[in-house]
């Protein structure tokens, strides 16, 4: 029998749900939703469609003690939602900074749960970071909007590859000083 060791990354309470540590049982619902091409194409990182492996290797990586991203499952049990809403993460970066990255189940999409999500984040500010940024494709405004309503403020364009598309894609960027 193995156990799977207490990963430090604290759990943050917000009035509908928690964002909380991944964990093995949320393998399921992470692949119904990560497997949804809706999902995938508004991602940098979640192919389409979804290779075997690729949850299992996502969850070991966010339970791994030494890792570079901190990734919370967004649980509304305490409220009569899902398990799984969404996936919302920080990637460290240096000099005290962190890049937000999120995304949300589609039937979760226009509940608000997105910027509750990042609010609660920028609000906990677990990583201490004195800023964060994100980046969207400019064909998801519905997610730059999120980021604008959370406090975040246009940086420039750019542009990002996204696996599920396997092209680059023009994104916009954003930051957040804290």
């Amino acid at each position: 029998m193995k156990l799977d060791s207490i990963i430090n990354q604290p759990v943050i309470e917000t009035e509908r749900f928690d964002l909380r540590p991944l964990r093995r049982s949320d393998k399921g619902l992470i692949e119904l939703y990560g497997s949804d091409e809706r999902v995938a194409r508004m991602t940098t990182s979640i192919p389409h469609p979804l290779p075997p492996g690729v949850v299992d290797a996502l969850i070991t990586r966010a339970m791994a003690s030494e890792r570079d991203e901190d990734v919370w499952a967004m649980d509304g049990l305490k409220s009569g939602g899902s398990e799984v809403m969404g996936l919302i993460s920080l990637v460290k970066m240096d000099r005290n900074q962190s890049e937000v990255g999120y995304w949300v189940a589609p039937i979760y999409w226009n509940t608000g749960l997105a910027s509750e999500a990042v609010q609660a984040l920028v609000r906990a500010n677990p990583l201490e970071n004195a800023t964060m940024f994100a980046s969207v494709f400019q064909d998801n405004p519905a997610s730059a909007r999120v980021l604008i309503h959370c406090g975040f403020e246009y940086l420039g364009d750019a542009e990002s590859y996204c696996v599920a598309r396997d092209t680059t894609v023009p994104t916009w960027t954003y930051s957040r000083k804290l």
